[in-house]
């Protein structure tokens, strides 16, 4: 499993619109693309213009091709990208370990 963390900034004031446009745009247009396992969105208490959105994919070219080369990234952007004050910062990781 790859985890997908992207450090997300928008524009001041628009947190309520764009908590309801990424859960939408994730549940509804993520969801589909082939290796999606689930997601998480946290909002900052310090920054509450930063939020945090972790995908859970099966490899790191389901995302990296089968998500984003297709037409559902366009469709995605479409509905959060608006809110973006900067281009999310996207790293992906690798579990090591756990506790259950």
């Amino acid at each position: 499993m790859i985890l997908e963390f992207a450090d997300i900034r928008i524009h001041p004031g628009q947190q309520a619109a764009f908590e309801e446009a990424i859960q939408r745009a994730a549940s509804t247009i993520i969801s589909q693309a082939k290796g999606f396992q689930g997601y998480k969105v946290n909002r900052g208490i310090e920054s509450p213009e930063r939020f945090v959105l972790q995908i859970f994919w099966d490899t790191l070219e389901d995302h990296t091709v089968g998500f984003r080369e297709s037409p559902l990234f366009a469709q995605w952007r479409a509905i959060v990208g608006p809110f973006f004050a900067a281009p999310p910062a996207v790293e992906h990781f690798e579990l090591v370990g756990k506790s259950d």
